[in-house]
């Protein structure tokens, strides 16, 4: 299988961890078809590598928001939910019926008004960009 995100996330963590990248930061194959066992959706290319990547790396998984371990995943209102955050004011899904696109488009939910907002960026570079957002005084800092 084509690895087209896998280094760019396995990156995550020597940029903002100064740390080297190990397999123990993310989740093997079995590890993930085991949390996925229950689940009827398949997962884009991208958050499936996120999660192979990082999928077990705390510092990554809650660095700002919360990305849901695979097993916490869900459609609700035609989105596949993975990410909220601390205060579970909002909520990052992607379109159900977009699934099978290796790389879809973010939108996030104001769960006050049920509103769903284009992101206007594919999985891997919301993630990314949210990375670089979250750490960049530290990275500045130094």
């Amino acid at each position: 299988m084509t690895e087209l995100f896998l280094d760019k996330f396995r990156a995550l963590v020597p940029t903002y961890f100064d740390e080297p990248w190990v397999a123990e930061d993310g989740l093997s194959e079995n590890e993930l078809a085991e949390m996925r066992q229950d689940q009827d959706f398949p997962l884009p290319l991208a958050l499936r590598e996120f999660y192979l990547a990082v999928g077990a790396a705390e510092d990554i998984m809650e660095a700002f928001h919360y990305v849901w371990d695979p097993d916490e995943l869900e459609i609700e209102d035609g989105y596949l939910l993975f990410m909220e955050d601390v205060d579970e004011k909002f909520v990052w899904g992607i379109r159900a019926d977009q699934l099978s696109v290796p790389d879809p488009i973010v939108w996030r939910r104001n769960n006050a008004r049920a509103s769903w907002k284009n992101e206007e960026g594919t999985f891997s570079e919301f993630m990314l960009d949210m990375f670089e957002w979250v750490f960049e005084d530290d990275v500045e800092a130094e």
